[in-house]
């Protein structure tokens, strides 16, 4: 029997002027994490079965966003190269109804003193979530494309897009 359901899986890459370490860093440190993107920390339990938070900003919360705005588990961690979770965000409604998601970091050095840094994002059975993280809802943010654009001014320049 073959199955009906559509897969979708969005694929983004990076080259950063960074480690791989310093990348990794980056994702999984809760100092770092809140420092680009949309400004909010990510707590990893870098362990499989360990638990994964991402907390909303400020601003998150101010707008009606609950205090963690994405929850998730830790499937794979190789540091500094690979990280699997799941992902689910829970700050509204439509998107807290669909399944959890499954998210992949592949960090490899590409060449000395440059990491390519791929997210794959398997969005399958999770349209709005899939709307979301491409960044095509208005007034959602850039989706994965501002947050790893921001990732990589913040490590190449020490300072973070503005916005």
């Amino acid at each position: 029997m073959t199955s009906t359901t559509p897969r979708t899986v969005q694929v983004y890459r990076i080259y950063i002027q960074a480690t791989p370490e310093a990348v990794w860093t980056a994702i999984t440190d809760p100092e770092w994490s809140q420092r680009y993107g949309y400004r909010s920390p990510a707590h990893f339990e870098l362990r499989p079965g360990g638990r994964y938070r991402g907390l909303a900003s400020p601003e998150m919360t101010a707008a009606g966003a609950p205090e963690v705005a994405v929850e998730g588990e830790i499937v794979e961690v190789d540091p500094p190269r690979r990280l699997v979770q799941t992902w689910h965000p829970v700050w509204g409604r439509e998107a807290a109804a669909e399944p959890a998601t499954r998210l992949t970091y592949e960090i490899d050095e590409s060449s000395p003193g440059v990491t390519r840094l791929t997210v794959v994002h398997d969005v399958t059975d999770a349209p709005s979530v899939a709307g979301m993280v491409a960044g095509e809802v208005p007034n959602a943010g850039g989706g994965w494309s501002e947050v790893l654009s921001d990732l990589k001014t913040l490590l190449e320049t020490g300072k973070p897009l503005a916005g």
